[in-house]
């Protein structure tokens, strides 16, 4: 028993040595979301604050490790006072809930660089199991500083109900919530 218990320690360790950790180059990322007011038009809105972390053995990056989070007082949506009251107890609570994140649990291959995410998205104090469809491109060598980097494209929908994230109606606007993440990782030397 000893020697097994040995050498699954030494097997993990070995592997965790070889992963890479990336961070986020944030002038080349974006985290948005956009909901439908009065089931009439789209409006869009992002964090300004966010970051992103992500550990990878895998040239394929589908051992990924990917931590997320994002400050629930940058949010952003062109209009100072709807900002304001998204902040406010009737939607974030920012106050109270500063903080959104995001923990992946798997991520799989569906085709070429097509993936599905899996993880852990905690928003206004409630967590909850989300599926989200990623592209990822790269990695690739930059020619103007030689560092190692990777595109990425996540999206996917969850419901403001899911995460008693406001009460106003539906017919105001909409419990569907799209989320977009693109972004490029820069590989730590």
């Amino acid at each position: 028993m000893k020697k097994v218990t040995l050498f699954a320690a030494l097997f993990f360790a070995s592997v965790s040595a070889f992963a890479q950790n990336w961070t986020l180059d944030k002038a080349h990322s974006n985290l948005a979301f956009t909901v439908t007011h009065m089931m009439l038009s789209e409006v869009d809105g992002k964090f300004q604050d966010f970051d992103v972390k992500m550990t990878s053995a895998k040239p394929d990056f589908t051992d990924a490790q990917i931590d997320l989070t994002a400050d629930v007082n940058s949010i952003y949506t062109n209009q100072e006072k709807r900002d304001g009251h998204l902040k406010s107890g009737d939607f974030f609570d920012a106050a109270k809930y500063p903080t959104l994140a995001f923990k992946s649990k798997s991520i799989s291959k569906v085709s070429g660089n097509k993936y599905k995410l899996m993880g852990d998205l905690t928003m206004h104090g409630v967590t909850k199991p989300v599926t989200l469809d990623a592209v990822i491109t790269g990695p690739v060598t930059n020619p103007q500083n030689k560092k190692t980097l990777a595109g990425f494209k996540v999206s996917g929908e969850v419901k403001r109900a899911d995460f008693t994230l406001g009460s106003i109606p539906a017919a105001v606007v909409s419990d569907e919530i799209t989320i977009r993440a693109t972004g490029e990782l820069v590989k730590a030397n």
